[in-house]
């Protein structure tokens, strides 16, 4: 009788516990090949949101779209002068920091996330970094980490981009995230959320595949597979340019 009970009552809640509200995803490219004339890319993230009820009462829809880069471990160093000359003291490796980070949203950030949801699912630029913790003796471990955005956000590499997500009638949305030249070979995920009153309602994650091609991706293959005839092909193509350049002053003064 006890189990008949609850399996009816877990029967009754199921519909209440699916979402309302999911995301339906679409993007410009889902593959950005990096080449000799790269100078970056333009990444065009657009979908609609499906409903199989009609737009809740309340607070509109708002999105968040984040893409990230590879993850990976950075060293930081405190420089400090002594005896007039700068020198590192303190070093913290910071376990996880994304190598390209851009957050695009439809309202400003703070109005339409929570504190509470933004830890929970890392959005903001200071969550998606993972620093676990410095040595007890290292001062102001925070500032490592504040240092590596600071870095990446004054080379264009972090970014938070306020009221750049464009949301038609609750249901479609569309945002465009400028990548740069020097971006990082590897899968990239582009995050979309939709939150209402500052809470998640609904996630979606796509991957982007970001790789260098053609002579580019042989070049690279080789310094990492065969570092010894990467480096005798180098200085072979370093000689003959030092020739060539020579040979040409030569007969340009002869003449």
């Amino acid at each position: 009788m006890l189990r008949s009970l609850i399996a009816a009552l877990c029967l009754f809640c199921t519909p209440a516990l699916a979402a309302e509200e999911q995301v339906v995803l679409g993007l410009s490219q889902d593959r950005v090949a990096i080449t000799a004339t790269f100078d970056g890319s333009e990444l065009l993230i657009f979908g609609a949101i499906k409903r199989e009820t009609p737009i809740p009462s309340g607070p509109p829809v708002e999105v968040i779209v984040a893409v990230a880069g590879p993850s990976e471990p950075v060293t930081v160093r405190r420089k400090e002068r002594k005896l007039g000359i700068w020198v590192n003291t303190d070093s913290v490796l910071v376990d996880l920091a994304p190598s390209f980070y851009a957050v695009a949203t439809s309202g400003p950030f703070d109005d339409i996330l929570s504190d509470t949801e933004d830890l929970r699912y890392r959005i903001s630029i200071e969550r998606a970094i993972r620093s676990v913790g410095a040595a007890m003796h290292i001062r102001g471990a925070q500032d490592f980490a504040d240092a590596v955005i600071r870095i990446r956000e004054h080379e264009q590499l972090y970014s938070i981009r306020e009221n750049t997500v464009a949301v038609d009638e609750q249901t479609l949305f569309r945002t465009s995230i400028d990548m740069p030249a020097d971006l990082t070979e590897g899968d990239y995920s582009a995050r979309i959320f939709l939150t209402r009153g500052g809470e998640v309602v609904s996630q979606y994650e796509a991957i982007i595949d970001v790789r260098k091609v053609g002579l580019e991706r042989f070049l690279y293959n080789m310094s990492r597979q065969q570092p010894v005839w990467y480096g005798l092909m180098s200085l072979v193509i370093a000689i003959a340019a030092g020739w060539g350049a020579s040979t040409a002053f030569r007969l340009l003064r002869e003449k």
